[in-house]
């Protein structure tokens, strides 16, 4: 037997089968359809709801009688209108909640149906597998310009250098910035000064801005750019000051105001869940004039920190010594990141924040930093490093509410690289399902739209290594510092990046470039993926497939408005449909191996290209964006796939 589920927005007027995440005052209409060899001895149906038990141990669980409606003949149909409001919880409507159905056969016999599809639904053994439902604040709203164009992610010591900032006591400073290899620890894991400068700086990355438009950027999400001692800024010294050797505070408000006048917003990492052990808060090694947190225990900012043993044993992120860990519980602490650094960065023209390690990171904290933030601009993006799926996240035992409207509005997308790689390099289908539909109906709608999708981080191997390059695998960090793609590998690798990129650009979310990859960059693990710019060196062929996606992201509104739908997932090919409630539609079409051939009913124009035509031919490799007009049924749309 088949059983479907279908969903409609009554409130809105609109049909929801994608989407298992609603505001907490929706009403929702449920449909449960069994294909017709079931409708005789089908007794009664229900829809039985229970809020998630997690932090509790408890819960309760709560049956929903359906209705059975009218057949066409071929199906049994039962039907359930929802008022979450009234129905679930009206005191704490937002939540995780899970349900399933039970269907009551004549015999007496009942069968449970649920899964995660979107629409299809799966028999359940011992309830495992119940469909996820997220309510989450009626007044919930996330950035609306942000989802609007490209973000680009710099690492700022090796984007691009002025030559106008000092470098500082302690730094050295490595002038080969064409040829030069970022400094690196004897062995994955030993310890590295990391303070070894190429010179990058704000007043360099506002000399590129022209650049860095012409990618369609909506956006520039900075790398940590407040006092530290290290060229990655990941070890906060001050957070009321921007490195001298980045130009101070004076190159960031520059920043801010000539990218404003190219209609693109600053983003901030806020790393708040550690500072440097090198910092006016913690002081180890004197070099501020503060009483440190190291220096005495009546430190002003003493309680931020644990000590073990005074002052040598104390919690740090992950044992590095250097990170001593915040409790970002401490209302002073929450108070100071909340009041006094988001205001003095947001007045003077950020617009927004990306948070390091949300994970460990207090739901206090979180509260009150997105409080703060939006009370500066309602507008302001807020996103959070989470590497797993953000709706259901368990982070140190405890179930967290990411999603739910009091925190974040989305969060970094490593789910989709993942699953992006993974049918990229093997052909694999089923990550990369999970990944979008199976994501896309857990997350509300809102933070889909804001997901940060990429290819790669800071934090991880150039794509273009990744899919030309030999694995990393025992190999000594001296030995990938030296390793190279052969010209063969790169020209395959660069076919599959372009082709990675432009599924990825068409997909819910805001498509983020790490700086280089546009334009060919190769490098291993951390910190060979930091190499300088090669601003002398770049790929043409791959920058002008990033600027004309780039231009499609940000010219067409299904892109970052619309709904999801996959047409066709196969080793072969992925087709999927992107459609606003206002009839904007585009078919994004990409072609793995072989050929594919697609057939219109009416001609249709490929925006890429511009060309017009009722059939259009995809080579292995490629992908298109095809403009689909008002009234033209997609379900009409024909495809095939050939080896």
């Amino acid at each position: 037997m088949r059983a479907r589920e279908y969903k409609f927005d009554v409130k809105r007027k609109l049909r929801v089968n994608e989407l298992g995440a609603f505001r907490a005052n929706s009403v929702i209409r449920f449909a449960l359809e069994l294909s017709d060899d079931a409708r005789i001895a089908v007794h009664s149906a229900a829809m039985v709801i229970h809020r998630d038990a997690w932090n509790t141990g408890n819960t309760t669980y709560e049956a929903f009688a359906l209705e059975e409606q009218p057949g066409d003949g071929t199906t049994a149909l039962y039907s359930l209108t929802l008022d979450f409001e009234k129905d679930i919880d009206p005191e704490n409507g937002e939540g995780l909640y899970y349900y399933h159905y039970a269907v009551q056969l004549a015999d007496g016999s009942c069968f449970v149906i649920g899964g995660e599809k979107p629409v299809e639904l799966d028999f359940l053994s011992h309830y495992v597998g119940e469909r996820q439902l997220l309510l989450y604040r009626p007044d919930f709203t996330v950035s609306r310009r942000f989802k609007e164009g490209t973000v680009y992610h710099i690492f700022v010591d090796r984007f691009a250098r002025s030559g106008k900032c000092p470098v500082k006591q302690g730094a050295v400073y490595d002038p080969d910035w064409e040829n030069g290899t970022p400094q690196y620890a004897e062995y994955q894991g030993a310890d590295v000064a990391n303070n070894v400068f190429f010179g990058g700086d704000l007043y360099g990355v506002t000399q590129k801005l022209d650049y860095i438009a012409s990618l369609g950027v909506r956006t520039i999400y900075l790398s940590p750019i407040f006092d530290a001692a290290s060229n990655h800024k990941y070890d906060t010294g001050d957070y009321l000051s921007v490195d001298v050797m980045f130009g101070g505070d004076d190159a960031l408000e520059e920043l801010c105001r000539e990218a404003k006048k190219r209609d693109i917003d600053i983003l901030l990492d806020g790393v708040f869940n550690h500072t440097g052990a090198d910092s006016i808060y913690f002081n180890k090694f004197g070099h501020y004039d503060s009483v440190g947190a190291y220096q005495s225990k009546e430190s002003k900012w003493a309680d931020w920190y644990e000590f073990q043993e005074f002052p040598e044993r104390y919690t740090c992120w992950w044992g590095v010594k250097t990170l001593p860990r915040v409790s970002s519980e401490m209302e002073d602490y929450r108070q100071f990141i909340c009041g006094e650094v988001v205001k003095k960065w947001m007045v003077l023209g950020v617009g927004g924040w990306r948070l390091d390690v949300a994970d460990e990171l207090s739901d206090s904290f979180l509260d009150d930093f997105r409080e703060a933030v939006k009370e500066e601009d309602p507008d302001a993006v807020l996103l959070g490093e989470v590497w797993e799926d953000a709706s259901d996240k368990i982070s140190y035992g405890r179930r967290r509410r990411y999603l739910t409207g009091s925190q974040l509005d989305s969060v970094m997308n490593y789910p989709l690289r993942s699953g992006l790689i993974s049918y990229i390099l093997r052909g694999e289908t089923e990550e990369l399902r999970h990944a979008t539909e199976g994501l896309y109906r857990r997350y509300p709608k809102e933070t889909s739209d804001n997901l940060l999708n990429f290819l790669g981080t800071h934090d991880t191997e150039r794509i273009l290594t990744l899919f030309g390059g030999e694995e990393a695998g025992s190999k000594s960090n001296a030995e990938l510092a030296a390793l190279r793609l052969t010209d063969e590998e790169r020209a395959r690798a660069k076919k599959l990046v372009g082709l990675a990129y432009g599924i990825l650009a068409g997909l819910p979310g805001v498509p983020c470039v790490f700086y280089g990859d546009e334009v060919g960059m190769e490098g291993y693990r951390d910190p060979f993926c930091r190499r300088p710019f090669p601003w002398h060196a770049m790929d043409s062929d791959l920058l002008r497939v990033y600027c004309s996606v780039g231009r499609a992201r940000k010219s067409l509104p299904a892109f970052y408005d619309g709904g999801f739908r996959i047409l066709s997932l196969t080793a072969f090919c992925f087709i999927y449909l992107r459609e606003t409630e206002r009839g904007e539609s585009v078919l994004a079409a990409a072609c793995k191996t072989g050929s594919l051939t697609l057939v219109f009913p009416t001609p249709v124009r490929e925006y890429l290209s511009g060309s017009s035509d009722d059939i259009f031919r995809l080579r292995e490799n490629e992908f298109g964006y095809f403009l689909i007009p008002q009234g033209m049924n997609p379900d009409r749309i024909k495809w095939k796939a050939e080896p």
